[in-house]
């Protein structure tokens, strides 16, 4: 009872009822901070329609790009649209929009550092300078300013670009410029090894057609695309990324091919000291000079040191093409290496 007593007591007095009415919160309370992590807030007037926002929403229908309708005096403005049923205030979309000034805005947490910029995307566009004619038209079509000249060389800023591809659109070089695959990269390679064994095993098995090819000729040949495409989708199963691998490294390839001819060796021997990582033996059960394709480097010391003329050197190169029927093919073209010319002179 006593206690009862104590709290009327004190809940009577009148410094409790006056700061009960004039209850409010404190101002640090009621003042939203610079790091709230809000809904994005939209500037569609700064939008260039990458679609890096809605790329990077791990938020199901969270973002979605839309276009306003075109008028006579202009065409009508692509920007993002976010839904607050979906959107979860991460703020991913924000942290990769590239442009400048930024279209979504969500808290200071998110004007994020250029080198912190990353954009989900499974390509990474490159500059070849072997092959670049600096004709600048990629610079030209980057909306984000991604190519830069560094050194006489244009060089994309992996920083600022957006992956929106339209740099490679606008090469026009083929394989100038190039958007590389920068995921399961070791199948790549296995795929593009399948590719180099499988050509260089045809153009082996005309030895004969070869032995016989002036050092003015061409030795020409086609193969069907589709068996080297159909193994290679049996190593990564994406044909976007199977069907571009092939493509690049079969325009690109040039193999030197080495073809021994059993009947010519002595087995004398001296290619094996020579070989500069061991692919040369001998076979003392078979008495005979075994090269392992493995190791095998392709360099040319062997047949610079065979004095018996065992070793043929030729170059091959190749290019995917369509034939008459539609089909794609490999056409392939072999010559006999300037090195070899120069020996026979």
């Amino acid at each position: 009872m006593t206690s009862l007593i104590w709290y009327l007591y004190d809940f009577a007095r009148k410094a409790w009822v006056d700061g009960f009415l004039d209850a409010k919160s404190k101002e640090e309370i009621l003042d939203k901070p610079d790091r709230f992590r809000d809904f994005p807030v939209v500037i569609k007037e700064n939008c260039i329609g990458c679609g890096s926002c809605t790329a990077s929403c791990p938020s199901p229908g969270g973002v979605r790009l839309v276009r306003d309708e075109d008028t006579a005096e202009a065409e009508g403005l692509v920007y993002p649209v976010i839904d607050t049923a979906a959107c979860i205030r991460c703020g991913f979309c924000a942290e990769v929009c590239p442009s400048t000034p930024k279209t979504l805005e969500c808290g200071e947490n998110h004007f994020i550092q250029e080198e912190f910029n990353i954009i989900p995307s499974k390509r990474k566009y490159i500059i070849d300078d072997y092959l670049c004619i600096k004709c600048d038209k990629c610079v030209d079509a980057c909306e984000v300013g991604a190519i830069e000249e560094i050194d006489g060389r244009n060089v994309v800023n992996q920083a600022k670009c957006i992956s929106c591809g339209k740099c490679l659109d606008a090469c026009p070089v083929k394989g100038a410029m190039k958007g590389v695959y920068v995921n399961n990269l070791e199948e790549q390679k296995k795929i593009i090894k399948m590719t180099v064994d499988t050509l260089e095993k045809y153009i082996e098995s005309k030895k004969e057609d070869l032995d016989n090819l002036p050092d003015d000729k061409l030795y020409l040949a086609e193969i069907k695309f589709k068996p080297i495409y159909d193994k290679a989708l049996t190593i990564l199963n994406d044909e976007e990324v199977v069907y571009e691998v092939l493509e690049d490294a079969i325009n690109r390839l040039n193999i030197r091919v080495i073809i021994w001819d059993s009947d010519d060796c002595k087995k004398c021997q001296l290619c094996i000291p020579d070989c500069p990582t061991g692919a040369i033996s001998f076979d003392s059960e078979k008495d005979t000079i075994v090269r392992d394709d493995n190791k095998c480097l392709r360099c040319s010391i062997c047949y610079q040191s065979c004095p018996f003329g065992a070793i043929n050197y030729f170059l091959a190169k190749f290019n995917l093409d369509v034939d008459k029927s539609g089909e794609k093919v490999i056409h392939i073209s072999v010559k006999t290496s300037p090195l070899a010319k120069a020996r026979r002179r």
